[in-house]
């Protein structure tokens, strides 16, 4: 689906509400705030050498009513800012704000976190430092991370230990921004299992560290049955910090992560993912992930349009 297809869709076909400040100010009122993850777009780029302008991206996403925008380093053009980059940080957010839009999160590798070498964790812990202030002046609420990367030369109770301890870090630096970090593992990490996880999030052991609903991962790693809900509610709708919002098939694409799908294009069942987490008391954004999805326009609208179903 071209934009302008998808823009037309959205007046005639799905019916929804124009960023206006009659809708702004309906979308505050309710529990949750919806955004566009450029990760889709950026990953479009790359797998199927499509372009996608920034300022249509935008355009799109406020015409089309989401509240808000995650970041991915280095697309579309640059790394982030350093954190004393206040001329680079303010043109950042005058981009975003001049569309109706917030940048709600960023997405940070976190291969440093857990690596044997203390000296190295410790730089790393330096650098989200830096990023997570980035992050609170550029106006998010969130900021995302991805433990990827090998082992090297320790176990996996070893690696799980380091990446607790840090993340424990993570959330006080987290809580001094006013921020929550948020992390998510994938099939393809080293850290790949509910058990992971689990033992992850218990020995971070901070309020302001959460994780990441992704229905797709949860899908994999609760045996491809289609019922990634399943293994939210035994995470718990209390410790997820935000979602990034997407279907499956339950297999992977090209041999990478979890196949990411348009909602209702997969097994899932997005509505009664939603429904848990409405009813389990989750209050704030959903991310529409549409990481490798041939047409992120399109996935964006569907998943909003699940998204306003429940969103009441």
């Amino acid at each position: 689906m071209k934009r302008r297809s998808a823009l037309k869709w959205i007046g005639t076909s799905l019916g929804v509400l124009l960023a206006s400040g009659q809708s702004r100010s309906a979308s505050n009122t309710r529990p949750w705030k919806t955004a566009v993850g450029l990760n889709g777009f950026a990953s479009g780029v790359g797998k199927y050498q499509k372009n996608y302008p920034i300022w249509e991206v935008l355009d799109f996403a406020a015409q089309a009513g989401f509240d808000g925008i995650e970041l991915v380093d280095g697309w579309p053009s640059g790394g982030y800012p350093a954190a004393d980059e206040s001329d680079r940080i303010r043109a950042l957010r005058r981009l975003y704000e001049g569309f109706g839009l917030q940048v709600f999160s960023i997405q940070l590798g976190a291969d440093g976190a857990f690596l044997p070498d203390e000296q190295t964790r410790k730089a790393w812990l330096e650098l989200f430092r830096n990023r997570a202030q980035f992050a609170k002046s550029v106006g998010c609420e969130c900021i995302g991370l991805w433990p990827g990367g090998g082992l090297r030369d320790q176990s996996i109770d070893e690696a799980i230990q380091h990446l607790g301890d840090s993340f424990h870090e993570v959330g006080k630096i987290a809580q001094d921004c006013g921020l929550i970090a948020a992390f998510e593992i994938e099939p393809p990490f080293v850290f790949n299992t509910e058990d992971h996880m689990k033992r992850i999030f218990e020995k971070a052991d901070h309020p302001c560290l959460k994780i990441i609903y992704d229905p797709s991962h949860f899908d994999l790693m609760n045996s491809s049955t289609g019922k990634p809900h399943e293994m939210l509610q035994r995470i718990g709708v209390k410790n997820i910090g935000y979602l990034h919002l997407t279907d499956t098939d339950g297999t992977l694409r090209d041999g990478g992560t979890s196949k990411h799908l348009a909602c209702g294009d997969g097994h899932v069942d997005i509505d009664l993912s939603l429904r848990i987490l409405r009813d389990g008391g989750f209050h704030g954004w959903i991310m529409i992930d549409s990481w490798e999805i041939p047409d992120p326009y399109e996935a964006c609208l569907k998943g909003k349009a699940a998204i306003d179903r429940m969103n009441q």
